[in-house]
């Protein structure tokens, strides 16, 4: 039993390696932090090397992506802004990995893995940016007003996923999914800039 659970554990830590290294290849444009030998690291892990913060980090990050991606979905057919279309769809192309990343984890360490359910359920007030009613707001926006709305909630959406990954520096214990934490802040940030020279002035 002992056994088959440390080889389930190093196969998910060797998977998530190789999700983390596409991750970090992504064209966004953006330092996506330090990537360079995460396969290796991750093959290279001891199977177990994880506590509570670690898994809640994981537990947490999926949904929060899986409301980021809702988001970033709604922008085709709402707006022609090219700068917002090519945004969104770096945040796919980020977040998306990222997900499967988390779930092997979780999956390995034998812990729940929370999602959100069916697009368009309410998402909490806890998740900044999130809440039904704004999301039934963003939906039936359109152009300026729509690229203004989806800034404001995205901006505060990134800023609630880099809380997250700083309490899992400060509070982690696991390598790699410490080394996560990092790239989502550092990318993140970058994308909350880029999104704050976007928002219209005046």
């Amino acid at each position: 039993m002992t056994r088959k659970n440390l080889v389930g554990t190093a196969l998910a830590v060797l998977t998530a390696g190789l999700v983390l290294a596409g991750c970090g290849s992504d064209s966004t444009g953006h330092d996506m932090g330090s990537t360079t030998g995460t396969t290796s690291a991750a093959a290279g892990a001891p199977s177990g090397g994880h506590n509570d913060a670690d898994v809640a980090f994981a537990q947490g990050m999926i949904p929060h992506h899986q409301g980021a991606l809702e988001m970033a979905k709604l922008v085709q057919g709402r707006t022609t802004n090219p700068r917002l279309l090519d945004l969104a769809s770096r945040i796919e192309k980020a977040q998306d990995p990222e997900i499967k990343t988390l779930t092997g984890w979780l999956t390995g360490w034998g812990a729940q893995v929370h999602t959100t359910g069916m697009p368009g359920m309410d998402h909490g007030a806890d998740m900044p940016g999130m809440s039904a009613a704004e999301l039934d707001q963003l939906k039936q926006a359109k152009d300026a007003d729509f690229d203004r709305m989806f800034l404001g909630m995205m901006i505060r959406h990134h800023q609630g996923a880099i809380d997250m990954a700083n309490t899992e520096l400060r509070q982690g214990s696991n390598a790699e999914a410490k080394q996560l934490a990092q790239q989502i802040i550092d990318a993140q940030q970058a994308e909350i800039t880029e999104m704050q020279g976007l928002l219209p002035t005046g």
